[in-house]
């Protein structure tokens, strides 16, 4: 499975690469946020320590993240929400579905969340003639596409006041005031959570923070982050069902904790990091290899270059060793990410774990066994001209190197051979 994972990302990524309009629209709304990140970033008094402060919270909040997830449930229940607890997708889609039959919910209204997309939510709900309403368009890259858009969100509206149950995700949760946070720009998710009577939450585990004052900063770095603002137009702060004095809201509340693999993360000391995750995706604009493939070459829910380990490892390493793989190691991510996770650290481990469960194509081990005792014998290299390791090289290698990149062309004589020549003169 993992090797045709692999396959087709590396057949998928030659034909995005190369796809000039592909590539113009890429740098288009890459040169866009970057303009607009060094301005909202200047908002910031010493965005270096807001970043700090942002890694150390979520440190400690994960490294006590079974205390802090209690303090969520004791506080969101007190005000008549119901806490689920689900292992996996097919435990959280199982959960979603009694919670159907239990209403007799013939439809839902989804806002965006890539929690829902992780357990294929759609698919599944379509499987059961579920009818489902969605307003998560990308953006538009003609003006007729923005129009139609815009003229199907407006028919969508309409549904919000007549469905049975509104599914949301959740940007943040916060411990202990026992409330969900959703950021949007687009208000759908507001609408979503408001005018059905049944409202259900579904968030991995990880998106905990201690304290409504942390949105303070979580806030601002997101919004900077993830799409050059100030402050993201919608913020919304859910603490469960409607009381009494409330003009609007659901009947019933549920937020389903979904774990799906972050407590395997969790385990792992050196990669715990992963967990400090909030989706802001800035790593991606940073990214050179993202810059040239982007999209959905990655074939993953959350398209981040090591998305096998950020968020967390949500399927078999062998299914998703390959975007570590592909990452340069250049560092840019640690640098631009909003709360310091070491993306360059992680790809490493990530490419460590591939080798010692045994991940690698036997062939690209036994180029490896020939190169290392090749390199380690430094008599074996000299032996042969540098007319004959290019040869080698055009008629073994090319093909490996790919059809639009040219080989280099290896001196005919190696450095050792000159260092020798030069020192007897």
């Amino acid at each position: 499975m993992g090797e045709q994972v692999a396959d087709k990302f590396l057949k998928d990524s030659a034909v995005k690469s190369f796809d000039q309009r592909h590539r113009e629209i890429i740098n288009a709304n890459i040169d866009k946020y970057n303009l607009a990140f060094e301005r909202s970033k200047s908002k910031f008094f010493d965005l270096e320590n807001s970043k700090k402060k942002a890694n150390l919270i979520k440190w400690k909040t994960i490294e006590n993240l079974e205390r802090y997830l209690l303090d969520f449930e004791s506080n969101f229940t007190k005000r008549g929400g119901q806490v689920i607890w689900a292992n996996d997708a097919e435990e959280a889609r199982q959960e979603i579905s009694k919670i159907m039959e239990r209403h007799q919910a013939q439809s839902v209204v989804k806002s965006k969340s890539m929690a829902t997309e992780e357990i294929e939510l759609n698919h599944f709900l379509a499987k059961q003639n579920i009818e489902i309403f969605e307003n998560d368009f990308d953006m538009p890259l003609d003006p007729s596409a923005e129009q139609l858009a815009m003229k199907t969100g407006e028919l969508l509206r309409e549904k919000y006041t007549t469905v049975d149950i509104g599914i949301s995700g959740a940007n943040f949760i916060i411990a202990d005031t026992g409330s969900i946070a959703i950021t949007e720009n687009d208000g759908n998710a507001r609408l979503t959570t408001s005018f059905p009577k049944v409202h259900i939450a579904l968030a991995g585990i990880e998106k905990i923070i201690p304290s409504l004052n942390d949105l303070d900063l979580f806030w601002p770095l997101l919004a900077s982050h993830g799409t050059g603002q100030n402050l993201t137009a919608y913020n919304t702060i859910l603490s469960g069902p409607r009381q009494e004095h409330d003009t609007d809201g659901p009947e019933e509340m549920y937020v389903i904790l979904l774990d799906n693999g972050r407590t395997n993360v969790l385990e792992k000391n050196d990669q715990r990091q992963a967990l400090y995750c909030i989706c802001c995706e800035t790593s991606l604009n940073v990214c050179p290899t993202y810059q040239n493939i982007a999209g959905q070459t990655y074939d993953t829910t959350y398209q981040t270059l090591i998305n096998s380990l950020v968020p967390p490892n949500l399927n078999n390493v062998s299914e998703l060793k390959h975007p570590a793989y592909a990452s340069p190691l250049c560092g840019k991510g640690f640098e631009a990410c909003a709360v310091g996770i070491d993306f360059l650290r992680l790809a490493l481990l990530n490419r460590r774990d591939s080798v010692q469960q045994g991940l690698i194509p036997k062939a690209e081990k036994r180029a490896w066994k020939v190169f290392t005792y090749a390199v380690q014998r430094r008599g074996l290299i000299d032996f042969f001209s540098g007319k004959a390791k290019n040869f080698i090289l055009q008629n073994f290698f090319k093909k490996t190197w790919g059809k639009h990149s040219k080989l280099p062309k290896l001196a005919d004589k190696s450095f050792a051979k000159q260092w020798k020549e030069q020192n007897r003169e």
